[in-house]
């Protein structure tokens, strides 16, 4: 089959990236091996178990693969900073959950490709044990940055990833070169300093999940360590400053493909949820994955780097609720919120 029809194919299908690499054993495994060797997955196990050996090698999950066909989906759309007392949601989750869409999306590709030959498939849409980053490099949509993004130059780093592994043999595409240069904004950007060096080049970077904040609102499932609560500041579920900040998102292309359900709840709003409207208000949303007691969590440290007393009554109200994390994230809210009245008074 030509690649050109399938490029043609995956954006008549929505995606607007689309490129071929080998199925053959990535050769970024070896760094894959030593980020997680230093302990930055921190509590994601699905990460580190048995999964990881699945990792190396496509033909894993596939054992007919000869090639990967990687597409990217657009989801940045307008934004404006949240109002004081608005939760902070990483954009990635104001509509629809993305896995759903773009798994769609892909069998639709399936079911357009088979009109042309007939082959083995799987998809992989972000959960699949697959280095769908390195990928994607390597079917030159991008390169990966140091904010460990895949960029693209004209369009930038706003994209759902997707892939669907085939037993086509298409000729594949070339990774394009490495253009961060020497800008480090998205490392000085960071307010947790969660970006370390990786390896020996300057302009080698990786994440230490234990220090992001996307990994304190989404992953982790007990405390947010109490020295980084201050800096994760509004942000609920997610965060999205090292892309906020990058160059080559300045003029990102937008799209209307979402809907833009969860912007930015107010966070008053947020602290009432029962357990059942939680579930009824997200179901179908990645802002389901801390589950209701993570969030409320989150909620609560968002209020207490707030600074706004309105906040007392309901981080009191939660400095009673039943789960213990919930309870201690509470505390610790008002105490920051007592701490920062008290300055603002003090220096009047």
């Amino acid at each position: 089959m030509n690649p050109e029809t399938v490029k043609q194919i995956a954006r008549e299908c929505g995606f607007e990236l689309a490129g071929i690499a080998a199925a053959d054993p990535p050769e970024d495994i070896a760094r894959y091996d030593a980020w997680v060797a230093q302990g930055n997955a921190g509590e994601m196990r699905y990460l580190t178990d048995r999964r990881a050996e699945v990792r190396r090698d496509v033909r894993n999950l596939l054992l007919t693969a000869r090639s990967v066909i990687c597409v990217g989906k657009l989801y940045n759309q307008r934004s404006a900073p949240p109002e004081p007392g608005d939760a902070a949601i990483s954009r990635y989750a104001w509509g629809q959950d993305y896995h759903d869409l773009i798994r769609a999306s892909l069998e639709a590709m399936v079911a357009r490709l088979k009109e042309h030959a007939t082959f083995d498939w799987k998809i992989c849409v972000d959960t699949a044990p697959l280095l769908e980053r390195t990928f994607a490099r390597l079917a030159g949509l991008g390169w990966i940055g140091k904010n460990t993004c895949l960029i693209n130059e004209p369009s930038g780093s706003w994209f759902f990833l997707g892939e669907l592994i085939t037993s086509l043999e298409l000729a594949p595409d070339s990774p394009p070169p490495d253009r961060c240069g020497t800008c480090s904004r998205c490392i000085d950007a960071c307010p947790t300093n969660a970006f370390v060096p990786a390896g020996e080049s300057l302009d080698s970077w990786a994440i230490d999940s234990r220090t992001c904040i996307a990994y304190f609102t989404i992953e982790l499932r007990g405390s947010i360590p109490e020295e980084y609560r201050a800096a994760v500041g509004p942000n609920v579920f997610g965060c999205d400053i090292c892309q906020d900040v990058c160059p080559w998102n300045s003029r990102a292309p937008v799209t209307d493909s979402f809907e833009d359900l969860h912007r930015a709840p107010p966070l008053e709003a947020c602290a009432r949820l029962t357990e059942a409207e939680f579930n009824q208000m997200f179901h179908g949303s990645a802002l389901a994955r801390p589950k209701y007691t993570g969030f409320l969590r989150n909620v609560a440290v968002a209020m207490g780097n707030s600074g706004l007393p309105r906040f007392r009554e309901p981080l009191e109200r939660l400095a009673r609720h039943p789960d213990p994390i919930v309870a201690e994230h509470a505390r610790w809210a008002l105490e920051a919120l007592k701490s920062s009245v008290d300055n603002v008074r003090t220096s009047m």
